[in-house]
């Protein structure tokens, strides 16, 4: 009752790899950049006429169509709502997680845009796989990191301070030494970020042990960029926190 059963016939067809070869290469990759549209036309009532073309697209032999829908699977996940999100789409997100870099950069561009939308139980599972991410294909690929730490800054407000020191934390420092300055502009900015989640949460003892931990990393390191970190870092201002300018003496 919504759109004509034959153009649904023909858009759901597009999957089909004898269209791929006779009639356009790239419709695989049409089909999965406009499947949110049609899933947001249909419905998610309606989700059921489009979950078996989802998931062909989501194995497709083609990283680009994969990556196409990386990029929407957030998109994807506001239309369906959260039950049908956890039911067919965290199994599709986990495997973009472990796929190409090309294809894990859409994941992680809406990383928390995703995340907020699951149950804290089910978010809490992730917890494991985010550092993960420090880790690329091609070392050289810095945005990858860059925007990483750009997401973390976003997804503090999604985990309690514990979580945040015990996973999050070691994220941030590990980015905060990377080998790019942009990489650790962004990080020292993270870095300021969890000492507020810990101050605005009454987590004083948390962010006592977390300044130390910089104190000794960083303004004691032998290396003068470890020396120039910690400066970098209390430009950014976590001097500005209460309590925490007598550690920098």
């Amino acid at each position: 009752d919504i759109i004509p059963q034959p153009l649904l016939d023909q858009y759901l067809s597009m999957t089909d790899p004898a269209r791929a070869q006779t009639v356009d290469t790239e419709i695989a990759k049409h089909c999965a950049y406009s499947l949110p549209g049609v899933a947001l036309t249909l419905g998610r009532q309606n989700w059921h006429c489009l979950k078996d073309t989802y998931e062909t697209l989501a194995s497709d032999v083609q990283w680009k169509v994969r990556r196409t829908l990386a990029f929407s699977i957030h998109e994807l996940a506001v239309i369906l709502g959260d039950q049908l999100t956890a039911a067919d789409l965290v199994p599709i997100f986990n495997g973009f997680l472990k796929d190409l870099d090309e294809v894990r950069i859409g994941v992680l561009k809406h990383l928390y845009d995703f995340l907020k939308l699951l149950h804290a139980d089910k978010r809490r599972e992730y917890l494991y796989q985010l550092q993960e991410f420090v880790v690329t294909d091609n070392s050289r690929n810095w945005r990858f990191r860059y925007e990483l730490a750009e997401q973390l800054i976003l997804i503090l407000e999604l985990y309690n301070p514990n979580d945040v020191y015990d996973y999050l934390r070691h994220i941030a420092l590990t980015l905060c030494s990377d080998k790019v300055s942009e990489v650790r502009w962004i990080s020292f900015k993270l870095v300021v970020a969890i000492l507020q989640k810990f101050y605005a949460n009454s987590a004083n003892a948390l962010g006592l042990n977390f300044i130390n931990e910089l104190v000794v990393r960083f303004r004691h390191c032998s290396k003068w960029v470890g020396r120039q970190a910690f400066a970098f870092i209390c430009q950014v201002g976590m001097f500005s926190l209460s309590g925490s300018l007598c550690m920098f003496d």
